[in-house]
């Protein structure tokens, strides 16, 4: 009889690990389904935009991937509660590990005149060109590009200061436009480092307005697009009316005009 107990107890406990282990199986599956459904890629992660893109995107529940040149310079700047990949936007071929199993890409890189290398066809035309194909290649279901105001004119002062960075932005859009990926292209217009969050939005098209806008703002504006589809494959302009207000993204989004 006491045989039979002890085998009785040793068969619950065996069971009850069972279980323990397929709940712990089954935890890790969701997580891992759930991080991937909702991955985005941030390109620039390191730069001003791009560091509010990481902490919004964080705050809002999204897992964040930075690709980034210098993994152990960037986790200095950004932190380690997120993963990282080495790759360089204008190196195509490092592009597609850095992409896969994401869902959305959001890119907010820019050239830099301190390196010749950075330079507004290499950074803003080439590396949009190359980050497009490959997201294309590996399925992403949204790009969401940071571009500029005043891209559409040609005699803009910045083209003059920076070596035709607004006409490489729009060669870069175009690209993107071209590409097959749904898309959602952000003109801001002077970014600010300014809080964001508590003024209303203005949203134009046209390339015909100005302002200025903060950083933070621009983001949330960013991954406000992943959630509404009306935001697909549309460019419009954006920024602050300097007056508190909510924002509507689904109906600020629905008004605009695909391209």
């Amino acid at each position: 009889m006491i045989r039979n107990q002890f085998q009785g107890c040793l068969r619950a406990v065996f069971l009850g690990l069972l279980g323990m282990t397929l709940i712990a199986c089954s935890s890790s599956q969701a997580v891992s389904g759930s991080s991937a459904d909702n991955l985005v890629v941030v390109v620039g992660a390191t730069g001003g935009t791009g560091r509010a893109l990481v902490t919004s995107l964080r705050e809002q529940g999204y897992s964040v991937r930075a690709l980034v040149r210098d993994e152990a310079r960037a986790r200095v700047v950004l932190g380690d509660e997120i993963t990282y990949v080495e790759a360089d936007v204008r190196d195509a071929a490092s592009l597609k590990p850095a992409l896969a199993d994401a869902r959305y890409v959001i890119s907010a890189i820019g050239s830099t005149r301190s390196d010749p290398e950075n330079s507004p066809e290499a950074v803003d035309y080439g590396g949009v060109v190359n980050l497009a194909q490959v997201a294309a290649a590996t399925g992403i279901k949204q790009f969401v590009l940071v571009s500029s105001a005043g891209v559409t004119q040609e005699d803009h002062f910045l083209n003059r200061a920076f070596d035709n960075v607004l006409i490489w932005k729009s060669k870069g859009e175009e690209a993107l436009r071209q590409s097959g990926v749904p898309y959602t292209i952000v003109r801001p217009g002077g970014l600010v480092n300014t809080a964001g969050g508590a003024d209303a939005m203005v949203f134009a098209q046209g390339d015909t307005t100005a302002g200025r806008i903060s950083r933070q703002d621009v983001a949330l504006i960013c991954i406000a697009a992943l959630r509404y589809p009306a935001a697909l494959n549309k460019t419009f302009e954006t920024y602050s009316s300097e007056s508190p207000g909510a924002n509507d993204w689904p109906t600020m989004f629905a008004a605009l005009q695909a391209d």
